[in-house]
């Protein structure tokens, strides 16, 4: 989401629009939840990349998910805000449908191994553990995700208070993406911003609450999309993530695959790196939507979560980040109306 908003004294003539949009932006944040866990968490939580939970990056949200938490240095009282532009993340998702099919083979490989003895461990609790995802959802938003964002707003409102009051309110534009999670994140997100206006009262559909609906930018806010240099040389290109692809079959994978391939009792030739990253990101997608700790948790240890984040980092890293240059320079024109909102609020200010 990309949120930007300018003081409530400016006047309304000049006051910038504050924007939200849904964009990528990853956290790999690492925290210990010693002390104040969440009896569900896993010990593999630091390790899901951006499909790690809200709450095992930041613990206090398991206190109070709503408090401002402010930085004592920059918001001591020598500064005063004026422009605020967060580029932020869909909220909690189901798995997509490509997902969930390589899930239900690796349901498959359980459910007929063997001749009729489930045997005992992790293989069958596995055999035995409903598989309750659908094509359906396929990355869709889930509830959890909804409150995330709501939650989000909730807490930007309570910190910067000038810039989300309600005069700026009725001057709100939001930008996303065409990605429903991410147009569902964008609505979530203003229902928070209802909510700190009208504590107690459940917030009304979107076309219901006084501003702008989220508006549809896929040039801006997925510009991968619409480079074709980008396109052509990394997103068609067979031979672009020829690093991964030589990792998927190295040393440190194949030893995740025997044990893996022991731990559920099959034949470690029905697995390859693909099954296995679905089943240790099962582990996450059911602690984030469910709040359960599952058997998929269970086949695997930090070691092993250390080499499949690295795996997950790595193919980030070619197609999305410093692999290739054109992948930076694609984010140019979103990079350029940031700036563009933040030089504007200066100048407004200034006169």
């Amino acid at each position: 989401m990309m949120l930007s908003g300018a003081r409530s004294r400016l006047p309304a003539s000049v006051a910038p629009a504050a924007v939200l949009a849904a964009a990528l932006l990853s956290s790999f944040a690492r925290c210990s939840l010693q002390g104040r866990g969440d009896p569900v968490a896993s010990v593999l939580s630091p390790y899901f990349g951006t499909k790690t939970r809200y709450e095992d990056v930041n613990p206090w949200l398991l206190v109070d998910p709503v408090a401002q938490q402010r930085d004592p240095e920059l918001l001591a009282g020598t500064c005063t805000p004026v422009q605020l532009v967060a580029l932020i993340r869909h909220g909690t998702r189901y798995p997509t449908t490509k997902q969930i099919r390589k899930l239900r083979q690796l349901q498959g490989l359980l459910q007929t191994r063997g001749s009729g003895d489930r045997g005992s461990g992790v293989a069958a609790a596995l055999a035995e553990w409903p598989l309750w995802y659908d094509d359906w959802m396929d990355g869709q938003l889930v509830e959890k995700g909804r409150q995330d964002m709501r939650q989000l707003a909730l807490r930007l409102a309570a910190l910067f208070p000038d810039l989300f009051s309600r005069e700026n309110y009725g001057r709100l534009q939001l930008i996303t993406s065409s990605k429903h999670r991410c147009v569902d994140s964008s609505a979530a997100f203003l229902q928070g911003l209802w909510q700190h206006y009208h504590p107690g009262l459940p917030p009304p559909d979107v076309s219901d609450m006084g501003c702008d609906p989220p508006r549809i930018n896929d040039k801006l806010m997925r510009f991968f999309d619409h480079c074709e240099k980008f396109l052509t040389d990394v997103e068609r290109n067979d031979s672009a993530l020829y690093h991964v692809e030589a990792f998927k079959t190295g040393p440190e994978m194949q030893k995740i695959l025997n044990k893996v391939a022991a731990t559920l009792q099959v034949p470690v030739n029905s697995l390859n790196a693909d099954l296995i990253q679905v089943a240790f990101f099962t582990c996450s997608f059911d602690l984030a939507i469910k709040g359960v700790h599952s058997p998929w948790c269970d086949v695997f240890d930090v070691d092993d979560a250390k080499v499949l984040e690295y795996l997950n980092d790595l193919k980030q890293y070619w197609k999305r980040s410093y692999g290739y240059s054109i992948n930076s320079r694609s984010s140019c024109t979103l990079f350029q109306e940031i700036f563009l909102h933040l030089d504007k609020a200066v100048e407004q200010k200034q006169r």
